[in-house]
């Protein structure tokens, strides 16, 4: 593969002029806000995809973190979540994803593979996949040398490194390209392709500070269309066999499947999601995600009855013995589950290093 500067895509590298001065407190000013959606006047975004690159992540060596958070973002934002793919650093699986994501939903974000090293190519992989010129982005390349002008490392810079540390300034440009710079204390952008696919960083800090930074970008759904979450949460009872409390024994999830899945049957068409998550030798999380709709059945009615999430919550502690816990209790009681198991694991690592 060719370098940034003997691509003949890419313009010459500009001049990089470290600093000796004592660094002041850098801030530069804010993309607008442009005035036209980039989805067309009046629609906003529904559907949403991921595409995480990077070996490191196939492999094993790295815990993807960044597929995690912008799930937790799209249902925060009424964005229905539909696809999270891994691919590796190869330009051949970044373009046909690319394409093919772009194409089906409304918003796809990108994390990974565009640093400063021979892996990192992500940018000219989408360069090629929608067709646009590679070149240097002025304004990345001079909030970069100013952000990074006064660390020690880049007075030590030898003209391939420094060329090297340019290829993040290295960026897809034409008519189908934004580049917009959503935070004041940072140089690297968010590059908006076709008005849906938006590159981001790979580094889980980042990502997240510049997905949060974008949302003034981003033409999300009204407050309205938002769903809602409540949780149930049932224990595992656990009684000697025929006492009189036996009829309480062992909420496990086989004995309220039945239920659950004639309460989906009953709900899906109003557009609310029974889930269903149990949690090792403690008990079963019955999720349920929803908006407070009409009553789809009483649609000829003059006065509708609606059906609020609250309630049908209320019928799910009943029916299975169980509380409606917070999100935070959700959090406590699946990072006990993860220490139990992490400690068995380390149980039995020890007792083999004893066989």
């Amino acid at each position: 593969m060719s370098s940034p500067s003997s691509s003949p895509a890419a313009t010459a590298a500009p001049t990089f002029q470290p600093s000796t001065l004592a660094p002041p407190p850098m801030k530069f000013p804010k993309s607008p806000v442009p005035d036209k959606n980039p989805l067309g006047e009046g629609r906003y975004i529904r559907t949403a995809a991921a595409l995480i690159i990077g070996d490191e992540i196939l492999n094993g060596k790295t815990h993807d973190r960044n597929s995690h958070v912008f799930a937790q973002y799209c249902f925060e934002h009424g964005v229905d979540l539909k696809r999270i793919e891994v691919v590796a650093d190869v330009e051949e699986e970044i373009v046909e994803a690319s394409k093919r994501l772009t194409e089906k939903y409304d918003f796809v974000v990108t994390s990974g593979g565009i640093g400063p090293t021979h892996d990192d190519i992500t940018y000219e992989s989408l360069a090629k996949s929608f067709n646009q010129p590679l070149q240097y982005h002025e304004e990345t390349v001079h909030r970069l040398t100013e952000m990074t002008k006064h660390r020690p490392w880049v007075q030590q810079q030898n003209a391939e490194q420094r060329t090297a540390t340019l290829r993040m300034a290295l960026l897809p440009t034409g008519n189908d390209v934004e580049i917009i710079f959503p935070g004041e204390d940072l140089w690297v952008p968010i590059v908006r392709i076709r008005g849906r696919l938006c590159v981001l960083p790979g580094v889980p800090g980042l990502f997240q500070k510049l997905l949060h930074l974008f949302t003034p970008f981003l033409p999300l759904p009204p407050k309205s269309e938002r769903p809602l979450r409540i949780q149930v949460y049932t224990e595992w009872v656990f009684s000697l066999p025929h006492s009189l409390y036996a009829h309480i024994y062992a909420r496990v999830e086989s004995l309220i499947a039945p239920y659950l899945t004639a309460l989906q049957a009953r709900l899906k068409p109003h557009g609310i999601q029974v889930g269903s998550y149990p949690i090792l030798g403690q008990g079963v999380f019955i999720s349920l995600i929803g908006r407070d709709l009409p009553n789809l059945s009483n649609k000829g009615n003059k006065t509708q009855t609606r059906i609020w999430l609250a309630e049908v919550a209320k019928e799910v502690e009943a029916e299975v013995g169980g509380k409606v816990v917070s999100e935070e209790e959700v959090a406590l009681k699946k990072e006990k589950s993860n220490s139990s198991l992490r400690s068995a694991k380390g149980d039995a690592d020890d007792a083999k290093a004893k066989i």
